[in-house]
């Protein structure tokens, strides 16, 4: 929870549609859902259950068709593409499952990028929070080399410090695992474990079981709902019958 005793994120009735050639499709079909301050959730369910197309809107990198959304307190359902930018910028890290790094840019650079847009934030901030994110994820030794010079775990650690360095409000990860291999993709996960255990608030999506266990709340979607497990194993079984 946040210090006014509200959670960090808290949806109602949450639905998305998307339109296309007058086909309806819906992604999200009134969803509940808070996350307080310093949790760690996942959300898992099968393929096209809905669960990127939450994380997006909670990333504020899309809108909900209906529904409410707190984040820290204040509605955001229905800011225009500026504000919902603003706030991404300062309030939100991501980690994708592409890494997302740009080639021509050095490790260093690519950190520092998304703190550019911080008008006000002075060079020296900017060095300092690039330096102490890369060292948080064990990669301040690579400033000077470029994404191709780098191996995928080394990539998505590097993903993961770009996230870090804006001292967003909620890390969301996106199938931060699913470019890797399970070596790899184990260091990945203790990493953001240790930063949990830092006091980061992350979200990830994850249809792999075994990353599921590393958080301490899983939330399980089926056809743009939120269902307890017992209901989801019923509703697959279902499906599979």
């Amino acid at each position: 929870m946040t210090d006014a005793g509200q959670p960090l994120i808290q949806i109602e009735e949450l639905t998305k549609v998307f339109y296309t050639d007058e086909v309806e499709t819906h992604a999200l079909s009134g969803v509940h859902l808070g996350i307080g301050k310093g949790e760690y959730v996942a959300i898992s369910g099968p393929s096209g259950c809905g669960k990127s197309t939450l994380l997006s809107i909670i990333g504020l990198l899309d809108t909900p068709t209906g529904g409410k959304f707190q984040l820290n307190g204040e509605p955001v359902e229905n800011l225009d593409f500026g504000a919902r930018s603003r706030i991404r910028n300062r309030e939100i890290g991501f980690i994708f499952q592409s890494f997302n790094l740009i080639g021509d840019l050095t490790v260093y650079e690519n950190v520092e990028l998304p703190l550019t847009y911080r008008q006000k934030m002075p060079s020296p901030e900017r060095k300092k929070r690039v330096m102490e994110s890369l060292e948080r994820v064990g990669m301040a030794h690579r400033v000077r080399h470029y994404p191709s010079q780098l191996s995928g775990g080394q990539q998505q650690r590097v993903a993961v410090a770009r996230a870090l360095g804006g001292h967003p409000s909620i890390l969301l990860a996106d199938e931060p695992t699913g470019n890797l291999d399970s070596r790899n993709g184990e260091a990945v996960m203790e990493l953001l474990q240790d930063l949990h255990r830092e006091g980061a608030t992350i979200c990830m999506v994850t249809h792999d079981p075994r990353f599921v266990k590393h958080a301490q709340r899983e939330i399980h979607l089926f056809d743009g709902k939120v269902v307890a497990e017992e209901e989801l194993h019923k509703l697959m079984q279902d499906v599979h019958a």
